[in-house]
């Protein structure tokens, strides 16, 4: 049996990169996954086939975060599919992974970016929690992916950096809220990571590359398996103790 036998994920922007990669992972640890994605239904189909393939389960739910009623489409979705595979709507660890990262110096960033950035980055994990927490079970789990971004000064992802240490305080505070239940809340914040939102700069381009790995102390670009790895280890009984806090993913990056 699989460290997560028995559980319930949710991971949104579960599709690709970071989140793929964890969806699969903690499916191959045995929980249920709901795979969460906005557009592109063929990717989310791809992952819950390469959860399905190596013995777990998993099914995908639609809903677009960013706008008007998404959170609330994903938990109709959650609820109604969610169903079809168990006994309750009950949840016990959810992933906060869906983001966007526009890219701009302050002057160049407009409203319709930041705003953008803001409704998917910050708001969509803290009504997802919110609205979450009649599904969520005492003991669970919820993991928000953050960003090396909020320790690392970058100034062309400067609104980016800022919804990201929006949510390293709401899992501050989250935590302190929901100790009572058992319940703990992480962030994970990763480095630059080989994903396809980072494809157009990074692969095919040795001196990009060798760049990027140059800021790690381990002298490599990090993998979506890295970040996953990371998070399956919240997600299990083993970080019991651990709540609250901000898990440096990036490889030692800027040490």
């Amino acid at each position: 049996m699989g460290t997560l036998t028995g559980r319930t994920a949710l991971v949104t922007g579960g599709s690709r990169g970071i989140g793929r990669a964890i969806a699969e992972r903690l499916g191959g640890d045995g929980a249920l996954v709901a795979v969460h994605y906005g557009r592109n239904a063929r990717a989310a189909d791809e992952v819950v086939g390469a959860v399905r393939a190596k013995g777990g389960t998993a099914f995908a739910v639609r809903a677009e975060l960013g706008g008007t009623g998404g959170v609330e489409t994903l938990w109709e979705g959650y609820d109604r599919q969610v169903l079809e595979h168990s006994d309750s709507t009950g949840l016990d660890i959810l992933v906060n992974n869906a983001g966007i990262t526009p890219r701009g110096e302050i002057e160049e960033t407009t409203v319709e970016a930041f705003d953008e950035a803001v409704a998917l980055n910050m708001r969509a994990p803290f009504f997802l929690a919110q609205q979450g927490l009649q599904r969520l079970r005492d003991g669970g789990r919820i993991i928000n992916i953050s960003s090396g971004a909020t320790r690392i000064a970058l100034t062309d992802i400067i609104a980016y950096a800022m919804t990201k240490g929006a949510v390293d305080a709401f899992t501050l505070t989250l935590a302190k809220a929901l100790g009572g239940r058992g319940i703990t809340v992480n962030s994970v914040a990763p480095g630059i990571i080989d994903t396809d939102m980072n494809a157009s700069w990074l692969r095919g381009n040795e001196a990009a590359e060798r760049s990027a790995a140059a800021l790690s102390a381990l002298g490599r670009v990090g993998r979506p398996q890295d970040v996953a790895d990371i998070v399956a280890f919240l997600a299990c009984d083993d970080a019991r103790w651990v709540t609250g806090q901000v898990i440096d993913a990036t490889g030692g990056s800027r040490l």
